[in-house]
């Protein structure tokens, strides 16, 4: 459900030129590299054409590899995800209000997903490793599209609480399925004596349906942060509002 409703989210926001993508970027000990400076579209459709939703061949042979030896064993395997919008405009969320910052309301729905054990947002953990000036992104000003830029994006297009209007990259850490082929230890619930858990149909490896359903959330989110920013009754009416804020910001 959450995915279809997703999908409409995704919908709504298209129109303004808010795209949301979701894919691989590790599967158990193998990363998937991206390509740089790689456009949106050309990710997305490299991505939809992979078996496990990666960019990269190299990386797309070893997890399979991996997969079928964690078959053949019993065991089971998680990875992360990386959910990317681009498009959006500055301003989303709020830095007054706790419970409408947009970094942490995307946090609360993806952590709410079956699995998941931990949510970045740009550069995430990392940021706690190095100093202030490596991290913080300088602002800069581009006089041609009137815009305010950053000259990195370590913050992963939030800060305060609202999007800077740089392209915004979310993490999301999914664990492996419980459900093993090869049954781990347990209690019995009577005896109290040393068992073993169930068997059970399992699956090895989630991940790249974990993608889709991440990249839906996160489309969902925004089209929230988005109505009540730019609110209406009807696409006209939030289309109206949406241009009247950008003329707004661009007289700054």
């Amino acid at each position: 459900m959450r995915v279809a409703a997703g999908l409409f989210a995704r919908q709504l926001i298209s129109p303004f030129g808010v795209k949301v993508l979701g894919y691989v970027a590790s599967i158990g000990s193998t990363e998937a590299r991206v390509p740089p400076n790689l456009e949106l579209d050309e990710l997305a459709r490299i991505t939809e054409t992979s078996q496990v939703r990666v960019a990269d061949a190299e990386a797309e042979r070893a997890i399979i590899a991996e997969i079928d030896a964690c078959k053949k064993e019993g065991d089971t395997l998680g990875g992360v995800v990386e959910v990317i919008a681009v498009g959006l405009p500055v301003g989303l969320g709020s830095h007054v209000q706790w419970d409408r910052k947009l970094d942490g309301r995307l946090a609360q729905a993806l952590l709410s997903l079956q699995a998941v054990k931990g949510v970045e947002i740009g550069i995430g953990f990392q940021a706690a490793r190095v100093r202030g000036s490596e991290l913080h992104d300088e602002i800069g000003y581009d006089a041609s599209a009137r815009r305010f830029t950053r000259h990195s994006n370590n913050s992963g297009g939030t800060e305060g609480g609202m999007t800077t209007g740089e392209p915004l990259r979310v993490r999301v850490a999914f664990k492996p399925l419980s459900t093993l082929m090869r049954p781990l230890k347990s209690v019995d619930l009577k005896t109290k004596a040393e068992a073993v858990g169930a068997i059970e149909r399992s699956d090895v490896c989630a991940i790249p349906a974990a993608a889709v359903i991440a990249e839906t959330v996160v489309a969902f989110e925004l089209a929230r942060a988005f109505l009540e920013k730019f609110g209406g009754d009807s696409l006209a009416e939030i289309t109206r509002n949406y241009r009247g804020y950008l003329d707004q910001v661009r007289d700054y």
